[in-house]
């Protein structure tokens, strides 16, 4: 059975980017026990009132920042949608008593084909994605993530994809130095956090934002991180976590990554 992950996508510009998270996502899919036949993506940049998922046909680019270099806006990852895959993610919610509706126009957004990029560059496999709810916080994503865990079984592999710290306006402040050393605000945040996953303790995840240090100022809002929640969820009884995965680019992103199940060795960051 396919575990599930957590991934931090970082800027866009990380396919373009030397750095330790990019040649990590490189070899993701050989810590994998199997191929999957499809994934099912749940990105951080697509917020909707209801969980919703894409059926495409083919998964057009979303190119959904700006002021980044032109080579950045002419990457096209035009991966085969996976239409059926997205209805049984509806009817897996709906058995669950969780609401959900179907786009069939969207593509996929950076948070999506930044990471599937750089994991499985050849676009080759059929890929959905799911949105999140921001105004329903942690318990609703772990809730998400729950519903959808019979899809393990099935050879569809369940990505949860945002940042494991967050701060825009500090990014801002480091952008042209991808190396910058990470504040302690950083690390304390991050290694409460990762402590919290080794330990299984969903209940003081769910309340971070009271317990975890500098919770707020990593993530002044939800949305990079409420994906890991869904890949909790769909971990089962496996949810104990895994860290694949370690480092930080422009001094405030943190670029961990998880697994939630088996995978074939223990990463190392």
């Amino acid at each position: 059975m396919l575990p599930t992950l957590f991934v931090s996508h970082g800027a866009p510009t990380l396919p373009l980017t030397d750095a330790p998270a990019r040649t990590f996502l490189t070899q993701l899919p050989t810590l994998l026990p199997e191929k999957p036949r499809a994934i099912l993506m749940i990105s951080a940049h697509w917020e909707t009132a209801i969980p919703t998922a894409n059926a495409v046909e083919i998964n057009r680019t979303i190119h959904d920042f700006g002021g980044f270099p032109r080579k950045l806006y002419e990457i096209q990852y035009l991966a085969p949608g996976a239409e059926v895959l997205a209805e049984h993610v509806g009817d897996l919610l709906a058995a669950a008593g969780l609401p959900g509706r179907i786009d069939r126009q969207r593509g996929l957004d950076h948070g999506a084909w930044v990471p599937l990029m750089l994991m499985y560059p050849d676009a080759e496999l059929p890929v959905a994605q799911l949105s999140v709810q921001s105004q329903f916080g942690p318990a609703h994503h772990l809730a998400l993530g729950r519903a959808l865990e019979p899809l393990r079984r099935e050879g569809v592999l369940i990505i949860g994809s945002g940042s494991f710290t967050h701060d825009l306006s500090q990014f801002r402040l480091y952008r042209e130095v991808i190396a910058h050393p990470e504040p302690e605000w950083v690390s304390d945040f991050a290694n409460w956090f990762d402590r919290a996953l080794a330990d299984g303790r969903t209940s003081d995840l769910l309340r971070y934002r009271q317990l975890a240090p500098h919770a707020g100022r990593n993530h002044p809002t939800e949305e990079h991180l409420l994906p890991l929640f869904v890949a909790l969820g769909a971990g089962g009884q496996d949810r104990a976590a895994r860290r694949l995965h370690s480092s930080t680019t422009h001094g405030v992103l943190r670029m961990d990554a998880y697994a939630f199940g088996d995978v074939n060795r223990p990463g190392s960051g």
